[in-house]
């Protein structure tokens, strides 16, 4: 028998590297930094099980209102994750994309992502995204904005605006919809987190924070997701007649 195939698009929240601090008695900032080599752990995992889309929730737009000395310490670390890992990006054949809105990144921070999306445009393997300066209201915000404008110049009818118009003009656009989306540290809310495109995602919640992420569970992870049933609103097949 066929074993299920896995999701195309997982999406994860990481959550939890404050807390993994905090209970290790060190600053905030040494769980950001563990944190990144949950992300390396991730990366692999999806490659190995051929999972074509990951999205990581890095930085949203309500983070900003963090103490400063913490934005500055989570741009850097940023910064400096995109410069040393592009190489290994290169060598895995990832292809590097980044949504949100961008333009609120430190000159240094949004110049290091640049680099790397553009020395990995040409990869064809796993597609990685960063959403920095994310949030879900934001974006369907600035798509109703970007529709708004183009009926106000005559290049579209409001009677044809449809979801999949709409679709088109979210910072997602050309990725599928996650097909499963994992959060960890055990917290029961989805935090203004691709809001439109979860529609009929797979849900997963492991109570580990982000840095005690391993490959292996991603794989468990994955294994729920295929042991799941999609109905997508319709209803199972009513069984054949003996």
């Amino acid at each position: 028998m066929t074993p299920p195939a896995p999701p195309k698009h997982i999406a994860v929240i990481m959550d939890g590297n404050g807390r993994w601090a905090r209970e290790r008695g060190l600053p905030r900032s040494a769980g950001h930094r563990a944190g990144a080599e949950s992300v390396r752990e991730c990366v692999e995992g999806c490659k190995e099980m051929g999972v074509n889309f990951l999205t990581l929730y890095a930085f949203s737009v309500e983070n900003w209102s963090r103490p400063q000395s913490e934005i500055d310490t989570l741009m850097k670390l940023l910064e400096r994750f995109l410069r040393e890992k592009s190489r290994e990006m290169m060598e895995w054949n990832v292809r590097l994309k980044a949504i949100g809105r961008l333009h609120l990144l430190p000159a240094p921070c949004r110049k290091a992502l640049d680099e790397a999306i553009a020395l990995t445009a040409t990869n064809e393997g796993i597609t990685l995204t960063l959403a920095l300066s994310y949030g879900g209201r934001e974006e369907i915000a600035d798509a109703a904005a970007a529709l708004a404008q183009d009926v106000l110049e005559g290049h579209l009818d409001p009677q044809d605006i449809t979801p999949a118009t709409l679709s088109s003009r979210l910072y997602t656009s050309g990725i599928p919809d996650p097909d499963l989306l994992i959060r960890t540290s055990g917290e029961l809310r989805i935090s203004n987190f691709l809001l439109w495109q979860i529609s009929y995602t797979e849900i997963i919640v492991l109570r580990k924070n982000w840095p005690d992420f391993k490959k292996s569970d991603l794989i468990e992870a994955v294994a729920q997701f295929q042991r799941r049933r999609r109905r997508f609103g319709s209803v199972d097949p009513a069984p054949s007649a003996p």
